[in-house]
């Protein structure tokens, strides 16, 4: 559509601008399965803990596992450039707004302990999870070694975005492809938000691709940057991506996992509906009393050193993640029982597993 004489521009959609159509049958809840499977790993829900602070301590990142999820902890937060970050957790919790983002800058300016990065993955490890770690692009090459010798079974590399083809006229970029190839871990990178960009993230290997720029309540990409693709669509055309390569390299599937923008079950369910295999959520799991932001909610960009591109926000406690994620909900706004409520989904509209859920019909529902 023309947006000015010399500008076009595509019509694209947020999530809670869309909705799932049932179809001609419906199912029982409890015959559904919501199980989801990455490389050799299995999960018995669709979701993916965000590796930030306020959510992903290796307490709840097990906690999070024995509930059927997959936690990712961050590499580059308070826990592994502090031995213990409770102290700093109380403090972060406790700021009033306008200091939050100077002293965050300040309190991550900490370096990065590489001793405790293989700590915080073995704590993990010796509950007998799978372990997923996150660094960025900028940090990968440095820590990598640490991380894959500490023996983490799902590597994330993850960024606000994250590209095949990154070009620095004053350091050697991270050859993305090269790098996957030498690991003997699965990949996950992101994020992206275009049909391009995931088709060149797949042909590097990756398991995974993170679909979004993350962050979610507490990002602030779309002012500081003015960086927005509105999430239905970005899935869609990474789907799509993921349909094209599978044909192109003969069979070989890249799971797409949304990333960011999901507050509640609805958002979760319409985000696999338009074709995602997972999603990553930070927000709606923040409100859980084990949550270490203990009812405030960040992520790394919101302590970047030269342009944070996030804010901590608050988001208050409703349950234990238990009830969280499984219920019971004792709340109607769909905060509570996030995979109960995505089986009912899927039973109402009739399908038994998340592969045939993504063939659901949605609509655009310009109301809201």
């Amino acid at each position: 559509m023309e947006i000015g004489l010399g500008k076009n521009g595509r019509r694209a959609y947020e999530l809670d601008e869309i909705g799932i159509v049932p179809a001609r049958r419906t199912r029982d809840p409890e015959e559904v399965s919501i199980a989801w499977q990455i490389d050799a790993y299995r999960f018995e829900t669709p979701l993916v803990v965000s590796p930030m602070d306020s959510v992903a301590s290796p307490k709840t990142v097990v906690a999070v596992g024995e509930q059927g999820g997959l936690g990712v902890l961050d590499l580059e937060g308070l826990w592994t450039r502090y031995e213990d970050p409770e102290p700093l957790l109380q403090e972060i919790r406790e700021l009033d707004d306008v200091a939050a983002t100077r002293r965050l800058q300040e309190i991550y300016a900490a370096p990065i302990q590489e001793e405790l990065i293989g700590r915080r993955i073995e704590e993990i490890r010796d509950a007998g999870l799978v372990t997923a770690a996150r660094l960025s692009p900028q940090r990968t090459a440095q820590y990598h070694k640490a991380v894959v010798d500490a023996g983490v079974d799902i590597f994330v590399i993850r960024g606000t975005t994250v590209s095949a083809e990154h070009v620095s006229g004053r350091a050697e970029p991270l050859n993305l492809k090269q790098f996957i190839y030498d690991l003997d871990v699965p990949v996950v990178v992101g994020g992206c938000a275009t049909y391009t960009a995931a088709l060149h993230l797949m042909r590097t290997g990756a398991a995974g691709v993170l679909v979004g720029f993350g962050g979610g309540s507490g990002h602030t990409t779309r002012s500081v940057l003015g960086v927005a693709v509105p999430m239905a669509s970005a899935i869609g055309d990474v789907a799509a991506a993921r349909r094209d390569y599978l044909d192109e390299s003969g069979g070989r599937y890249v799971h797409v996992i949304a990333d960011g923008g999901m507050t509640g079950s609805g958002d979760i369910a319409k985000a696999l509906a338009c074709g995602a295999d997972a999603v990553m959520v930070g927000s709606p799991l923040a409100r859980a009393t084990e949550a270490p932001g203990g009812g405030y909610h960040w992520g790394s960009e919101a302590h970047h050193e030269e342009l944070p591109r996030g804010e901590r926000v608050r988001v208050g406690t409703i349950g234990d993640l238990k009830s969280i994620l499984h219920g019971p909900a004792d709340t109607s706004d769909g905060s509570m029982n996030l995979m109960g409520a995505l089986r009912r989904t899927m039973a109402t509209s009739g399908y038994t597993d998340l592969k045939e859920f993504q063939r659901v019909e949605v609509v655009v529902n310009p109301h809201r």
